[in-house]
């Protein structure tokens, strides 16, 4: 089992753990819960040997093996297959073992025996099916499966380090956020890969829905003490209302007799005859353990307010082909959103629904049909790449002003402090803020424009617990219309009325709800895995027959070759040029980072390394839409073999 002892941790001069306790049993799913920067991350650090306690122990089993995703993906030409399979350590050194053992001819025969025992009892025949099965649930395509990784974007190489932990035969596995690069089919796929996990597993994330249907306790992490509830975070909730509730009522009662206990003493130390029971009432008070006054108050607290115009409709397509320059993704698309619409987007990665978000919200030109606007439109629009258009010198304050230069400094920051930007945070640039921090202010600045219509691509990515119970409760009150995109099944739940299918080139309604959709994907896949397995008709019998068809087969095969070697060599060259200007442009963040930038002195070369940082994003913003226009035209080719 795993166990904490007396545990205490500081990282610099912040406390995390003080006096821990904590004990897991074999094969329990535990949900770590707490608000950011409040241990979790470094609870798994320590699990790992990356950090050593201040004080106290951590106790782990010295055989289990510990299986977690790596934050970093090296640009190898290792196939994706290959790279998935190599989580699985032991196979690895057991191939290699007996590569090596046959090519020597002097092998002993007892050695090779036990190599392919080990082989056999580790299930190595099928580590390839199931490598493939893994990368399958996770989005990957058939042709994806032999690319090198360097030819993968970031989310995907996310996707593949998350392969390679699972494809671990691992007795503990650590996951920290695994859905947030993920889209909803491959978060369902995940939650049942895991529910079937025979480990231990420790699992940080903020979508309630995913841990109510894997894990079977919650760990919560305040206060600088982990607390474990058992059952799911639903449960979790409910039992630590409970708790807070007695801890007030206990709270409550301690004040009261606490003072009753100072009255007295108050009253009678003076007195000669009473001074005997005053001081052990002032012992009785020194001993007493305060009780802390429970604290359920959430940061945030925000709301829409009435947006100024409410058109109808707010917006339309009509036959519209969406897409990029010699790539359509979706056709005929007819919508009609009027006050009042609320949809959720569903379909796999790559069918397009990013893209009809950007097309609604005229971030890309139709290739055919029309969009028109209502008069008065006002569109509040959501998407990770929006995060980069944020001004990292200016405070969040000064993002706010610079959209209403004429609202009193003091309205601006009592609307931020509902986002949690309180004190001097509100007033500090933002360059060194983490992701969760821009996304909130990106939010805020929606919100504080009043849109009438909210296009939302994604917008839990980051979010904590709380800051995501908010903006459900501030969009269920909202007035406008509302179309998202995510893989948060409670927010979808709790936020729009009715989904559309996004797939296949179309856009068409889904009649059911989130859990239709669940099984509407199972019966998909289990009728592609039975397709799979039906034998092909037998070609011709005869010997001339089989070797016309091989050589059509070899044509075929050369003809998709050469159309894809040209795109896949550009494709290596736009990888290779997206790659300079990320680094470049880290280092350019990294300089902005640092607060001694904004100095009166520096102010010529933080000019520079503003320009510097937009040329950059606008140039990695163009090799983005040419990697994936690439990508996009070799999956085509590679669906015709």
């Amino acid at each position: 089992m795993l166990a904490l002892k007396n545990l205490s941790l500081q990282r610099g001069s912040k406390p995390l753990f003080e006096n821990v306790s904590l004990t897991i049993f074999p094969g329990q799913r535990v949900g770590v819960t707490g608000a950011n920067g409040s241990g979790k991350s470094s609870l798994f650090a320590l699990l790992r040997g990356e950090l050593h306690a201040d004080r106290g122990d951590v106790d782990l089993p010295p055989k289990w093996v510990i299986a977690h995703v790596a934050q970093e993906t090296p640009g190898v030409d290792t196939p994706a297959l290959d790279y998935a399979l190599d989580g699985d350590r032991e196979l690895r050194a057991i191939e290699a073992e007996l590569a090596a053992a046959e090519a020597d001819p002097q092998h002993c025969g007892l050695r090779l025996g036990e190599l392919h025992a080990r082989f056999d009892a580790i299930d190595g025949w099928t580590a390839r099916t199931r490598a493939a099965q893994l990368l399958a649930g996770l989005g990957f395509a058939q042709a994806d499966l032999q690319r090198p990784v360097a030819s993968f974007s970031g989310g995907w190489r996310m996707r593949l380090n998350l392969a390679r932990a699972l494809m671990c035969r691992s007795d503990l596995l650590l996951l920290d956020e695994p859905t947030n690069h993920l889209d909803l089919d491959a978060v369902i796929w995940l939650e049942g890969w895991l529910r079937s996990y025979p480990g231990t597993l420790l699992l940080i994330s903020h979508d309630r829905d995913f841990l109510d249907n894997v894990v079977d306790a919650i760990a919560h992490v305040e206060q600088l003490g982990i607390s474990l509830y058992p059952g799911n975070y639903e449960a979790f909730e409910r039992q630590r209302a409970e708790k807070l509730a007695q801890q007030q009522q206990a709270h409550e009662r301690q004040q009261r007799e606490i003072a009753h206990l100072q009255s007295y003493i108050d009253r009678f130390r003076a007195k000669a005859t009473k001074a005997r029971q005053a001081q052990s009432r002032i012992k009785a008070l020194g001993r007493m353990e305060l009780i802390a006054a429970a604290h359920v108050d959430s940061p945030f607290s925000f709301a829409f307010e009435e947006p100024r115009a409410m058109p109808h409709p707010l917006l339309a397509l009509d036959e519209a082909a969406i897409g990029y320059p010699g790539r359509e993704i979706l056709q005929r698309v007819k919508l009609t959103i009027q006050p009042g619409t609320r949809l959720g987007l569903l379909g796999p990665n790559g069918a397009g629904k990013s893209t009809l978000i950007k097309a609604l919200a005229g971030e890309i030109a139709l290739s055919a049909g029309s969009r028109s606007e209502g008069q008065g439109l006002a569109i509040g629009y959501f998407a990770q790449h929006q995060l980069e258009v944020l001004r990292p010198e200016r405070s969040a304050v000064q993002h706010v002003q610079a959209l209403s230069p004429t609202v009193s400094e003091q309205d601006i920051r009592n609307f931020l402090g509902g986002f949690d930007f309180r004190g001097d945070r509100a007033l500090e640039p933002i360059a060194p803020f983490s992701g969760g921090e821009k996304a909130r202010l990106a939010l805020a600045l929606i919100v504080w424009q009043r849109p009438n219509l909210l296009l939302l691509d994604e917008p839990t990515n980051h979010l904590d617990l709380d800051m995501r119970h908010a903006l459900n409760l501030a969009l269920q009150d909202y007035a406008g219309a509302l179309i998202v995109v995510s893989h948060d099944r409670h927010l979808l739940r709790s936020t729009t009325d009715a989904f559309l299918l996004v797939g296949e080139g179309r856009v068409r309604p889904f009649d059911g709800d989130l859990d239709d959709y669940r099984d509407w994907l199972a019966e998909r896949q289990k009728a592609a895995r039975a397709a799979s397995e039906e034998p092909k008709p037998a070609s011709g019998n005869s010997a001339a027959e089989r070797r016309e068809q091989k050589r059509l087969d070899a044509a075929e095969r050369q003809r998709l070759a050469n159309l894809r070697k040209p795109l896949e060599r550009k494709l290596a060259q736009v990888d290779k040029q997206l790659e300079q200007c990320n680094q470049e442009k880290s280092a350019v963040e990294a300089l902005l980072a640092d607060t001694t930038i904004y100095a009166e002195a520096r102010k010529t070369e933080l000019r520079g390394a503003l320009a510097r940082q937009a040329s950059l994003a606008q140039r990695v913003d163009s090799l983005e839409e040419q990697w994936l226009e690439l990508s996009e035209q070799i999956e085509t080719i590679n669906a015709q073999g």
